[in-house]
């Protein structure tokens, strides 16, 4: 008698279980079965586990097929799946064999899916980024695109279905962060070329479908009005000492916000009056010389910070910096509005006031500001290029802003769009 033959005359023999007796089966000292119908029983265990099964015979061997759990499998489910394994094995397929097949199948399925590829990529990539900017990577991904292709695979991502998921971001309004997520995209489909999970990159197809984005600055007060009713209201701020002297140094280091709230006390030199470190938008060494009025506050600061290796430590631990939103936090406590400063808009004050009322040269400024500058034969400038003429300068910087914080005659000029956004 053939397999088929077996099948075809078990088709008919009457199927014995109900639920109401697989739920008062009890567990007993020896595991025992609950037989069915075709093969099918519930294999009751020692400790009250109920497992169907169906034993079968391939190839001349005696098998069993595990079909699962009740009552996650449901009586009805049971013999469907029964169903499912008798016509495969009517068809010569052995039922364990083709079940191990899928799980094979489905487990290589999800190890390429998109969101394995894309954690693969951001853990390779973010040795070499700083926190703040591997932070909002990781939470864009899980916040605007996961969601939507996290578990496809992703060698079957088409640019279609990728431009709707970044068409998300963009109809919410955030046109700039829909396009630094397609950038990431196409990283991640660079990166699973490169390890055979793709074969081409879709999202390099639909840059042009999405609206352009206009340039933004940071908010900025940049005339001397301006600046000296902030600097007046950060006199009048009731807050730590920590970010009390961080308001107060900001203006007159005017550093990018990231590379204050990381200053390590290891970089600062008070002695000559130099801060030391890397830049974080570029990766290169630079120097801020620090006025009187910085190497002061600093001194003041210190008896309370040392045992950090942070100037500017989180109140929440030592061992981490300040937090990004410390600085604005406490605008906004002041009554200082997001269009009138953030952190980064002293950078755009120092380099208006510095060049159009007190006179210095540009290339001194941008130097300041750890902008690329290159001398007459095209060679970038090192870090300490003209850094006795960046002392004189910075110095009379925060002399200035001690004029503007008193009340002092300011000289004024006409509002000029000159922001920066670096």
């Amino acid at each position: 008698m053939t397999v088929l033959d077996q099948y075809r005359k078990t088709d008919t023999v009457k199927m014995k279980l109900s639920d109401t007796k697989i739920r008062s089966a009890k567990a007993s000292v020896k595991d025992y079965k609950l037989p069915d119908g075709k093969s099918l029983y519930l294999l009751v265990k020692t400790n009250g586990g109920k497992l169907w099964r169906y034993d079968y015979a391939f190839n001349g061997k005696r098998k069993t097929y595990s079909i699962g759990v009740y009552p996650e499998v449901s009586l009805a489910d049971a013999r469907d799946r029964l169903e499912h394994a008798r016509k495969l094995l009517a068809n010569g397929v052995d039922p364990t064999e083709a079940k191990r097949a899928e799980k094979s199948a489905r487990l290589s399925k999800a190890a390429n899916s998109f969101e394995v590829v894309a954690r693969e990529w951001f853990d390779k990539q973010k040795t070499v980024w700083v926190d703040s900017h591997a932070n909002r990577i990781i939470r864009r991904l899980e916040r605007d695109i996961f969601p939507w292709i996290g578990v496809k695979p992703i060698a079957d991502l088409e640019a279609p279905l990728i431009l709707q998921t970044i068409r998300r971001i963009e109809a919410r309004g955030a046109g700039e962060t829909a396009h630094r997520a397609l950038q990431n995209l196409k990283s991640i489909f660079t990166y699973a070329i490169a390890t055979g999970r793709a074969t081409r990159n879709p999202a390099s197809d639909i840059g042009g479908a999405l609206a352009p984005v206009k340039g933004t600055h940071f908010a900025a007060a940049t005339t001397p009005d301006e600046v000296a009713k902030i600097l007046r209201a950060i006199d009048g701020y009731q807050g730590t000492a920590t970010v009390m002297t961080a308001l107060r140094i900001a203006p007159m280091v005017f550093v990018r916000p990231g590379e204050l709230r990381k200053a390590k006390w290891s970089e600062i030199n008070l002695e000559s009056a130099e801060w030391c470190f890397t830049v974080s938008k570029t990766e290169t060494p630079h120097i801020v010389p620090l006025s009187s009025q910085v190497v002061a506050l600093l001194k003041e600061l210190h008896p309370l910070t040392k045992f950090s290796q942070f100037v500017f430590p989180s109140a929440r631990s030592f061992e981490r910096p300040m937090s990004d939103n410390a600085i604005l936090a406490a605008f906004r406590s002041m009554g200082i509005g997001k269009d009138e400063m953030t952190g980064h808009g002293w950078r755009a004050a120092g380099r208006t006031i510095l060049d159009e009322v007190l006179h210095y040269p540009p290339h001194l400024i941008e130097h300041q500001l750890s902008h690329a500058v290159k001398d007459a034969n095209g060679r970038a400038y090192n870090r300490t290029t003209h850094l006795p003429q960046r002392k004189e300068m910075m110095q009379a910087w925060s002399d200035y802003l001690d004029k503007l914080r008193k009340g002092a005659d300011i000289i004024s000029f006409p509002t000029q769009s000159n922001q920066i956004g670096a």
